[in-house]
């Protein structure tokens, strides 16, 4: 290693227990929203229970990047598919949170709110169902694996590993940023993917990180909200596209128009801003860290 890479590589924590606290209090906070959702099944309930299985995936890809394992790949495969359990259900209410706000603009959009909450409600039973017949036998029993794995490792070369695990999503975000064009919204949205990953990583590691800016947590999670909400508006208009043909009465086209501009000027804001991702890591390991120079 050479002299630049060794200045650069935080490793003044006990990274083993850094990585083992995080488990476990995603594990344990998982475990308490699924079953209050069980118990109390509601809308934020369901909310709360899918950001704790997205932070489960989080440092469950963060160890599989740093040391890929069978179990950390059929771990990451049961939270993802988990997650996209709540992928209608959580676009569907993305909807009907932005008809509330629109519908005195738009009451054209009446109909559509009604067809939505409709949705909405068959969804919401489907997964009640679905979640109670999760079974967390296997689940446990990997984690524990995990830990077990986690608690035999050398505290230094997993230091270097976790670093180089960040540096490695980020340098994916980075290729992908590299590729956006702004009249193809897929671009950004496959950067959003990537980034989305890399956050979380931060997220976990950055004690690790000397005189780590913590506002930069926060402008980490606006700059995905950008792209995000470029995302939420195509997701609207798609779903606007599909429902003339069971609607006749509504009255498509001044709903296009003002979603068209909705997109317009969302990709417009982030395009202003898509540079400010260089100020959340650094270039490459030899390199100091943003916050240091």
């Amino acid at each position: 290693m050479n002299t630049s890479e060794t200045k650069n590589t935080p490793s003044t924590l006990n990274v083993n227990q850094l990585l083992l606290d995080a488990l476990d209090k995603r594990w344990k906070n998982y475990r308490a929203e699924l079953k209050r959702c069980r118990a109390e099944f509601s809308n934020e309930a369901v909310h709360d229970l899918r950001i704790a299985a997205r932070r489960m995936l989080a440092i469950i890809q963060l160890l599989n990047s740093i040391s890929p394992r069978p179990r950390l790949q059929k771990l990451n495969r049961a939270f993802k598919d988990q997650l996209d359990e709540f992928d209608d259900l959580r676009d569907t209410q993305v909807i009907l949170a932005e008809i509330s706000e629109t519908i005195q603009e738009l009451p054209q959009l009446q109909k559509f709110q009604y067809h939505l909450q409709s949705v909405e409600e068959d969804l919401l039973k489907a997964l009640r169902k679905k979640l109670k017949v999760i079974d967390l036998f296997d689940v446990s029993k990997r984690i524990r694996k995990t830990r077990e794995s986690l608690e035999a490792k050398n505290d230094d070369e997993l230091a270097l590993q976790t670093i180089q695990a960040v540096d490695d999503a980020f340098l994916i975000t980075k290729q992908r940023h590299g590729w956006i064009d702004s009249a193809q919204p897929a671009t950004i949205h496959r950067v959003r993917i990537a980034f989305k990953t890399f956050r979380y990583m931060v997220e976990i590691i950055h004690p690790l990180l000397k005189e780590y800016p913590l506002e930069n947590l926060k402008r980490m999670n606006d700059y995905q909200s950008l792209m995000g909400e470029i995302q939420d508006v195509e997701v609207i208009m798609q779903t606007l596209a599909d429902f003339p043909s069971r609607a006749n009465s509504f009255d498509h086209e001044p709903v296009r128009r003002y979603y068209e501009r909705r997109h317009a000027e969302a990709t417009s804001a982030f395009i202003e801003d898509m540079n400010e991702i260089d100020t959340f890591w650094r270039p490459a390991p030899d390199q100091p860290f943003p916050w240091e120079k």
